[in-house]
């Protein structure tokens, strides 16, 4: 009888979690308008969602009509199906002190949002540039807030692990990156360049000053350990950086992953103690094809598989690209893709393409484009 009761208990519970999924079938259009509570067109491009006390908040850049920069903040949207969406405001304001790093005009990109359990904190991480200083300074700024939709009160900024070395260099590795001198490469692009950025050619230069950081996402693991995952050496190579137990800055344990692969725009899941992450070739604002990896291990190896865009536009992912993976809460193995459409013209109108990852008989992931689709019947 006691086993009979535990399982009537046991269906009742899923039954009542499944009466009272939040999802609807109001469906999601990739590269149309989407509306907030007001009518408006939402602007949280580059952006990554938090799921907090049962909603989802979308923290993203702020565009303006004419210009990709800073001149207003990262904005918040919060929403409990993630098809209807209420604008909170800005989470974290441009400031107007010039001497401040975030003035208005500076470039804040790509903005992501974790919880600190342990703290209490909401702990934002962003791609920063200084203003009138173009992509030069490549930095990380960081900035908390007692409340998920903010105000967050900027803490500053930083370069990936200064005269840090990374866990997965050996120390031939090491021996033989200091050998190279940059004056022996003066043409790049050709193979003995290439070679030479494999080796560490760009990172040797970043070492005291501490790495480029520029397309940026973050990653809390099954254990609460969170991880800074980010494009440095000019964009040619990835590091995955463990941060410190409050999130707010790095550990000094990560890794140098992909070298000279050219990647950005990481976005990142874990399914079936698998790490995928997915990442685009650097063009600029035009699109191009996705990449594809996975490790067992989030400090790697990492193994790339081919593009996991099918159909049309594969080659174009869609003209998007890639943002932030979502896991969708109540729903097993489900994860929503995140990718920007840019609009670099009037970066305003840019759009959104969020799409749901399929997955193969061998459990590789991979997209279909679906300009209409809803969470509720995608994942019964």
């Amino acid at each position: 009888m006691r086993t009979l009761a535990k399982l009537f208990f046991a269906a009742a519970a899923f039954a009542a979690v499944a009466c009272s999924s939040p999802y609807t079938d109001a469906p999601i259009r990739s590269l149309e308008v989407w509306p907030d509570q007001d009518g408006v067109h939402i602007n949280a491009h580059g952006g990554g969602i938090l799921y907090y006390d049962n909603t989802f908040y979308w923290f993203g850049e702020h565009k303006g009509e004419r210009s990709n920069n800073a001149l207003v903040g990262v904005t918040c949207y919060s929403s409990k199906d993630l098809v209807n969406w209420t604008n909170e405001g800005v989470a974290l304001s441009v400031e107007e002190d010039p001497a401040s790093e975030i003035t208005r005009g500076s470039i804040m990109e790509r903005p992501k949002v974790i919880y600190n359990k342990a703290t209490g904190k909401f702990v934002m991480w962003f791609h920063l540039e200084l203003r009138g200083q173009g992509y030069n300074a490549a930095r990380s700024g960081i900035a908390i807030s007692d409340n998920v939709t903010g105000p967050y009160k900027y803490l500053g900024s930083t370069r990936g692990n200064p005269g840090i070395y990374p866990v997965n260099m050996t120390q031939q590795e090491i021996d033989e990156m200091n050998a190279l001198n940059r004056e022996d490469y003066p043409q790049s692009w050709t193979p003995e360049w290439v070679e030479a950025v494999k080796k560490g050619l760009l990172f040797k230069q970043d070492f005291q000053a501490g790495q480029m950081s520029r397309d940026q996402t973050l990653y809390v693991d099954d254990d609460g350990k969170a991880y800074h995952i980010y494009s440095a050496e000019d964009n040619l190579t990835l590091n995955i950086a463990e941060l410190t137990d409050d999130y707010t800055a790095h550990s000094g344990r990560y890794a140098r992953i992909i070298p000279a692969g050219h990647n950005e725009a990481p976005a990142i899941f874990k399914k079936d103690g698998v790490y995928w992450m997915i990442t685009s070739g650097c063009t600029g604002w035009d699109p191009n094809a996705a990449r594809m990896f996975s490790a067992t291990d989030i400090f790697g190896p990492w193994t790339q598989h081919p593009n996991p865009c099918t159909g049309e536009d594969a080659d174009l992912t869609y003209h998007g690209q890639s943002t932030f993976i979502l896991p969708v809460p109540g729903k097993k193995d489900a994860f929503i893709f995140m990718a920007d459409n840019w609009r670099p013209r009037n970066p305003i109108d840019g759009r959104y393409i969020w799409l749901p990852i399929l997955f193969k008989d061998d459990g590789t992931p991979y997209l279909e484009f679906l300009p209409e689709w809803n969470i509720k019947d995608q994942w019964k």
